[in-house]
């Protein structure tokens, strides 16, 4: 993710903003620009966008920002789209008269959009099923309801379901506990399932299949019997040294969700390291030397690259989280086969 500042006061502004804190203009991120702009109201309800690079082209709100405040994203003027290119993909959502489901909506939105924005930076195929009706993809955001069956959070054939109470910070730190993971978030959720999605679309009937079973695994393994097994088995001892979680070793499909996931996770943490022009020149106590890194040196194609930076950033931040009493921010150690199944993952993204 970028740090974006206000086109009118200079302000740093961050992603979810939707009005400048110090000058008070309006803003809104600008999808087919990539950029969060101050705006100011033109004719028949548009409003320019005033970021240079904009060059004055007029938008829209978005239809939930309208109706529920809900979305900063804009619509361009020549889109007949109601809604911005993230809010589209929302095929059901929850009651919102609910007042503790819309607060859950929201946060499930916000998670939504930095998704969004991630695959719309990589370049990725990234269509709603009414565009695309063989093969597009939807978010589907339930509850549990009395009676009901328990809501599962998921993907079959494009439509990604979230259970809303994952919004829930203490639900999810529960929840959390009782699987033993060492992580589990919102934007995390969106990252796995998308990770589902894209190995339907881009392997499932590529000639990239056999390269996927050589690292991950056959994926025709009956999966209901996988789940079962980890469950009432766990995760195999040595996991940590085939797989980037314990969850992954469940079945090829997962470990490919939370391989995608993980590079979903570096991608945009070293996006914002070099957006910021960190630079890291570790000076250990006792002599020992560290890798550098000069994140804004990265070259994004090149996988070693990123890797290079990854491992001494996330030593940082972990560093940083223990310095504040806090869990590490990232809870994981990436073995040799790990890192190959995140290259596999950087090279699916960077032929699509």
């Amino acid at each position: 993710m970028k740090i974006f500042s206000c086109s009118v006061c200079g302000q740093t502004l961050f992603f979810e903003n939707s009005q400048c804190t110090k000058c008070g203009h309006a803003l809104a991120f600008l999808p087919d620009r990539a950029l969060l702009s101050a705006i100011e109201p033109a004719q028949d309800g548009l409003f320019v966008a005033l970021a240079p690079v904009a060059k004055g082209i007029r938008y829209r709100a978005c239809g939930n920002q309208i109706d529920h405040g809900a979305c900063n994203w804009a619509v361009p003027e020549g889109e007949t789209e109601r809604y911005c290119r993230a809010c589209r993909l929302n095929e059901l959502i929850p009651n919102l008269a609910d007042p503790a489901a819309q607060a859950a909506w929201l946060k499930l939105e916000i998670a939504k959009r930095r998704l969004v924005y991630t695959l719309l930076g990589l370049g990725l195929p990234l269509e709603s099923r009414t565009d695309r009706p063989d093969g597009g993809v939807a978010f589907c955001f339930l509850r549990d309801e009395p009676g009901a069956d328990k809501v599962f959070t998921g993907h079959s054939e494009g439509l990604i379901t979230i259970n809303i109470a994952e919004a829930d910070a203490p639900f999810r730190e529960k929840t959390r506990l009782e699987l033993g993971e060492t992580y589990r978030t919102l934007l995390g959720h969106f990252r796995h399932e998308i990770g589902h999605y894209y190995w339907d679309r881009l392997i499932k009937r590529s000639a990239r299949r056999s390269g996927f079973r050589e690292l991950f695994g056959d994926e025709s393994v009956d999966y209901a019997s996988a789940v079962s097994a980890h469950y009432q088995h766990g995760a195999p001892p040595d996991w940590p040294t085939r797989f980037v979680s314990s969850y992954a070793s469940m079945h090829p499909w997962e470990d490919w969700a939370e391989s995608w996931a993980h590079y979903l996770h570096m991608v945009d943490t070293l996006e914002t390291a070099r957006s910021f022009g960190l630079a890291l020149r570790p000076k250990p106590e006792g002599g020992g030397r560290r890798p550098e890194s000069q994140t804004r040196r990265l070259d994004f194609d090149d996988f070693d690259d990123l890797m290079g930076a990854w491992v001494p950033l996330t030593v940082a931040m972990n560093s940083l989280n223990r310095s504040m009493g806090l869990p590490d921010l990232y809870p994981f150690v990436l073995s040799t086969p790990a890192v190959a199944k995140l290259r596999f993952v950087h090279e699916v993204v960077e032929a699509a």
